[in-house]
């Protein structure tokens, strides 16, 4: 007579697990939502209530061009000694691009923790290459949002793009800006030219790492879960945490041990400490030791941070008293944001906007141009950057207030991608920002009441307001644009 079989134990882990995920949830929206706000440095005043987290106690240098982006992101990686986190909307198969590619194999070959998230739409020409590369090297590649059929076009989803273009070495220097990994003489669309594209980054040492490191944290978690089953059925790489055991255990593993919360204290003022080291072994004997640049991060999702980088530009505009002057390749902001443009003008501070004059997208010059009579006519000053294209999202206000990163003003960027940017308070790197651009508009054409006419035709304002109104209606933003 056969044995009766003993009852199974119950299985305690899955209960944990499903804990993990909801603890994390939680945290994740109280730390991006700001209700939870902890000043990353004790010195920090408080902020407006809603307003982005600002930390002291770091060094920000600018880097203009991928000609200088470039060899700075590929020393830091071959000094890479635990970790290398890197997104971007653009990762060619150029020269340039797979130079970088190669520095990213080798540091994981020699142990590094090297993951790598590209946008399924930006970087879908090289997506087979990249992965060939990094598959026999352990760098762990995921692709953010597949895109390989036209009836993507008219899924809300797929309009949703990965645009940030952040790096993180070793949880102590990030990388901001909006600089894709492309060679700066190439375009995907127009080929090779003889000037380099007009863009900007920022490399930051300090406890803004500490952000940057956990946005990142939080989207490539968030995206293994989301996106895994998609990336399977379009074949495309990321970790497998359907079909594989071992994948999801990992995958539950860190989730568990991350718990959604903010950086740790400790976390931070390791950071904190090894900056003043530095800057005490570059400054011997200097009284400050720590820089005193402030900083913060602030990221545009589809969550509980949809408009914070609008709302940046919005405020420091507002609060402006001398001078704004903002340069952005794609430009159609919002009725609140031409207000804010067109009330600065109005209270006497010198609004400049250098926009794209060599245009890559026709529709987006039309979008552009359909606003200089308004703008003008408020007393805002319009340049067109001629001498190549123009990629470039920055500004700066009373040379007190700057931002670098990868939004445009648009509403592609402003209500539909995910987004970074970088504030920085600080008139040193302030002042190095506006020289730089004030350098390029000599090669810029100011638009007057003698050459408007010839760029703005009277049909192309109704056009493109029915237009956007059907893109954002497609793509999902928010209808009060």
């Amino acid at each position: 007579m056969a044995e009766p079989a003993l009852p199974r134990k119950p299985n305690r882990s899955r209960p944990r697990r499903t804990q993990a995920w909801l603890r994390a949830a939680w945290h994740a929206a109280r730390w991006s939502r700001g209700a939870a706000r902890v000043s990353l440095d004790a010195a920090a005043d408080d902020e407006a209530a809603h307003g982005p987290t600002w930390s002291g106690g770091n060094r920000v240098d600018l880097l203009p061009l991928g000609e200088t982006l470039f060899p700075a992101l590929k020393a830091a990686w071959q000094q890479a000694r635990s970790s290398i986190w890197l997104e971007t909307y653009i990762f060619h198969h150029d020269p340039v691009a797979l130079d970088l590619a190669t520095t990213l194999a080798d540091a994981a070959r020699r142990g590094v923790q090297v993951r790598v998230m590209v946008d399924g739409l930006g970087s879908a020409r090289s997506i087979p290459q990249l992965a060939s590369l990094f598959r026999d090297s352990g760098v762990e590649f995921m692709v953010y949002r597949p895109w390989r059929r036209w009836l993507d076009l008219v899924q809300r989803g797929h309009w949703r793009r990965l645009h940030r273009k952040l790096c993180v070495v070793d949880a102590q220097v990030a990388f901001i800006g909006g600089i894709n990994l492309i060679d700066d003489r190439y375009d995907i669309h127009h080929g090779w030219s003889d000037q380099p594209r007009l863009d900007y980054a920022v490399r930051v040492q300090g406890l803004v790492a500490q952000q940057v490191l956990w946005s990142m944290r939080r989207l490539w978690l968030r995206t293994v879960a989301t996106g895994s089953l998609q990336r399977q059925l379009r074949r495309m790489p990321g970790p497998d945490v359907l079909r594989s055991r071992g994948e999801r255990r990992r995958y539950l593993d860190e989730l568990l041990a991350w718990g959604g919360e903010a950086p740790p204290l400790r976390e931070i003022r390791a950071a904190e400490n090894r900056l003043r080291a530095d800057a005490m072994t570059a400054r011997p004997g200097g009284p400050e030791g720590l820089p005193s640049v402030r900083a913060a991060l602030v990221v545009r999702d589809n969550l509980l941070q949809r408009r914070t980088i609008e709302h940046g530009y919005i405020q420091a505009i507002d609060q402006a008293r001398t001078s704004v002057l903002l340069v952005s390749p794609y430009f159609y902001p919002g009725q609140a944001f031409r207000e804010s443009l067109k009330n600065a003008a109005g209270r006497g501070v010198r609004v400049t906007l250098l926009l794209q004059g060599r245009v890559d997208y026709r529709a987006a010059a039309w979008a552009a141009r359909a606003l200089y009579r308004e703008l003008i006519a408020a007393g805002v000053r319009i340049y067109e950057y001629q001498r190549a294209y123009l990629h470039g999202k920055v500004a700066v206000v009373d040379e007190i207030w700057a931002t670098v990163g990868s939004s445009n003003i648009d509403p592609l960027s402003l209500l539909v991608n995910r987004e970074a940017n970088l504030l920085v308070r600080d008139p040193h790197f302030a002042h190095a920002l506006a020289e730089h651009v004030r350098g390029e508009l000599v090669h810029a054409l100011p638009i007057n009441h003698a050459n408007l006419d010839k760029r703005v035709a009277w049909w192309i304002r109704p056009l493109v307001a029915l237009a956007a109104r059907l893109f954002i209606a497609i793509a999902g933003g928010a209808r009060n644009y």
